[in-house]
């Protein structure tokens, strides 16, 4: 296992449509200070599908930098295979720790070609892959024979899981204990989906991989301290936690975690308002306001 603890997801803020590195360096700044484990660049929270190769290097350049000993994970995904290689030879040179690889599409894919796309992406660095597993963004729906198969064909380290709303504790640790038996000895298998993700990590996933911990790393840190603790006392803290950060969660609910955590980082003064590619446009003012109550009622950093 490569990637265990908090993988903090950080924002590719821009300005004036390009990756703005000041913002970039002041999210990874903090986000190593609040002690993550990893940070992770270029997934769906840092827009990786929406920019070209130059940016996408350069902004895991930047990051490897300003994270210094922290590992950094690469988002490579694409729609073409060949792009999704060109990627991962260019953040392998960049000192990127690991990559982070979801099969995305815009034609239906078969089983057999998201086999092979991992196959490809995999051989062409000596890196530890994440097995992205995000059908809301990438509308691809992995199966647990599917993970099987594409830990046979490629490096996978670890598979990010999405986490399910309609699960609890017990079916969470039921459904982890299934794809652990899916998976070769020794991958670790993480969660997404911050709103359930304490479930996940009380339930014995690895790894958290976390959209709020891009932003907002000492609260995610804290959280994931607690939920990995093995006094109940600290465990119960972290269900409170979650439950006290829901109106966070409706708002992701309702306008999307990206969105949400662009405005949050407006808040704080660490991107522009309008810091999201188009044809992606930032949160009403309203809405950002309603951001920033939240951020500042709770006392979120």
């Amino acid at each position: 296992m490569e990637f265990t603890g908090l993988n903090a997801y950080l924002l590719t803020p821009l300005r004036d449509g390009r990756p703005d590195p000041g913002a970039l360096e002041r999210l990874a700044g903090r986000a190593v200070h609040a002690g993550v484990d990893a940070v992770a660049v270029l997934g769906s929270t840092g827009v990786g599908a929406y920019l070209g190769g130059a940016d996408r290097a350069e902004t895991v350049r930047r990051a490897v930098a300003a994270a210094g000993p922290v590992p950094v994970l690469a988002g490579v995904s694409a729609l073409r295979t060949e792009d999704a290689v060109r990627h991962a030879e260019d953040a392998a040179a960049a000192g990127a720790a690991g990559l982070l690889l979801s099969a995305m599409t815009y034609q239906p894919l078969t089983e057999d070609e998201v086999v092979g796309l991992f196959a490809d992406v995999g051989a062409a660095t000596g890196l530890p892959v994440v097995l992205y597993d995000n059908p809301t963004t990438t509308h691809v729906a992995m199966t647990e024979r599917m993970y099987t198969r594409v830990a046979a064909a490629a490096p996978v380290h670890d598979v990010k899981i999405p986490g399910r709303s309609e699960d609890d504790e017990a079916a969470t640790r039921a459904r982890v204990g299934r794809i652990r038996a899916a998976l070769p000895p020794g991958t670790g298998v993480g969660i997404s989906g911050d709103a359930v993700a304490t479930a996940g990590l009380l339930a014995g996933c690895d790894a958290w991989h976390s959209v709020l911990g891009g932003t907002l790393p000492r609260t995610a840190a804290s959280l994931t301290r607690d939920a990995v603790a093995a006094d109940e006392a600290l465990r119960d803290r972290a269900r409170d936690a979650t439950a006290r950060l829901e109106p966070l969660w409706a708002m992701m609910r309702a306008h999307g975690s990206l969105r949400v955590m662009a405005a949050v980082a407006a808040h704080l003064g660490l991107a522009d308002v309008d810091c999201l590619p188009r044809p992606l446009w930032p949160l009403a003012a309203g809405e950002r306001g309603r951001c920033a109550t939240i951020v500042t009622e709770l006392g979120l950093d």
